[in-house]
């Protein structure tokens, strides 16, 4: 969707929150979501970022954008993350006004100077939203320890997986080191980063909660390693955030998304979401791989 395809209602919501009619409006393409993500310039010359989307895109999705609507209007100012302007949320949709970055999501495979702006982002953020900002907001560990239990879910239905004893124990692990009080967004890749010429800015954060500092970083070497280019296990033991981490621990964190993925690949594809599912499925046998090595294998 584009600015163009909102109702009127929407655009006018947005005017008021902005003060201003958007004149100018330029798609953003990218990312998994069935929403609009536009960035706008008003009558008077102010830019924004809005981002919006109702049910009949898909049914989960307004829920997602409130709850990182008031995520992010929690933030604290001086972290390395977009500020809400306002919301709009009328006739079933829900509109985030946010400060438009002026930068661009990082190249895949990832290059060094982008990655080393992204791990120096995730020290600010750990420095900066520790104690967490949010003490609302869910643990790491009640958060994903459904999603960590893939391997007991595929086991149960007969998907072979080789090794799977081994790995389940991995992730049992990897449930029990989710312990810590930082700010962590568990959802990092490049579609949810934007390069500025002054250093990396974080953006989507619906799926925020409180969590070990190292865990964002490790989310993103995830992604890196997938594409390549990059000695992940060097980082996780030279960059600050991580190198104190239990290997084993990293290791049965990276065994439980690995479940996650896995498992989740194999679902219906969610109503205007079509390559989540293969995208799901890559990344889960990349972790494997990853984990695997890791072991010696």
């Amino acid at each position: 969707m584009s600015w163009t395809d909102l109702p009127s209602v929407v655009r006018d919501g947005v005017a008021d929150v902005l003060r201003s009619p958007v004149v100018r409006a330029q798609s953003q393409t990218g990312g998994f979501s069935p929403g609009s993500a536009d960035r706008v310039v008003t009558a008077t010359g102010e830019r924004a970022f809005v981002k919006a989307i109702s049910a009949a895109q898909n049914p989960d999705s307004p829920g997602m954008h409130r709850r990182e609507a008031r995520i992010t209007e929690g933030l604290p100012a001086g972290l390395p993350v977009p500020q809400l302007r306002g919301t709009v949320d009328v006739d079933g949709w829900i509109a985030l006004v946010l400060t438009d970055v002026d930068g661009r999501t990082p190249a895949l495979p990832w290059r060094t100077d982008e990655l080393a702006a992204v791990l120096h982002a995730l020290e600010i953020l750990e420095r900066g939203a520790t104690p967490c900002p949010l003490p609302e907001l869910p643990t790491a560990r009640d958060a994903l320890a459904e999603d960590f239990a893939g391997f007991d879910r595929l086991a149960a239905d007969g998907v072979a997986v080789p090794g799977v004893d081994g790995l389940r124990d991995l992730a049992e692990r990897g449930v029990k080191a989710l312990v810590g009080d930082t700010l962590v967004h568990t959802d990092l890749r490049a579609d949810n980063v934007l390069i500025t010429a002054e250093g990396a800015v974080l953006v989507d954060w619906p799926w925020a909660c409180r969590g070990p500092g190292w865990l964002d970083t490790l989310m993103v070497l995830v992604e890196v390693d997938r594409y390549g280019g990059h000695d992940t296990d060097e980082l996780l033991r030279t960059t600050p955030v991580t190198r104190d981490a239990d290997p084993e621990d990293l290791t049965g964190v990276l065994a439980g998304f690995a479940a996650f993925f896995l498992d989740a690949a194999r679902r219906d594809p969610l109503p205007g979401v079509p390559r989540l599912r293969a995208f799901q499925r890559v990344q889960g046998e990349a972790l494997l791989t990853w984990v695997r090595r890791r072991q010696g294998e």
